[in-house]
């Protein structure tokens, strides 16, 4: 997957998410990540706050508008 622009907080986007993963990057903090499969076909993975995660399963919907968190539809 070649990354041409990074997800930021201004981007817009939906899509499905196809893996969850969460891991301690630096050792002593959780972070938790979700795989999407965007509507153009492309896969990206984005970090995301425990809470949502914990009530993600794949196959679940994500939405994420500019300046907003992603929630799941």
């Amino acid at each position: 997957m070649a990354k041409t622009h990074e997800i930021g907080r201004d981007d817009s986007w939906e899509g499905v998410v196809t893996r969850t993963s969460r891991g301690m990057l630096d050792g002593s903090n959780m972070y938790h990540f979700v795989e999407v499969r965007l509507a153009d076909g492309a896969s990206v993975k984005v970090r995301i706050g425990r809470r949502l995660w914990k009530t993600l399963a794949v196959g679940d919907r994500l939405v994420k508008r500019p300046d907003a968190d992603p929630y799941k539809a």
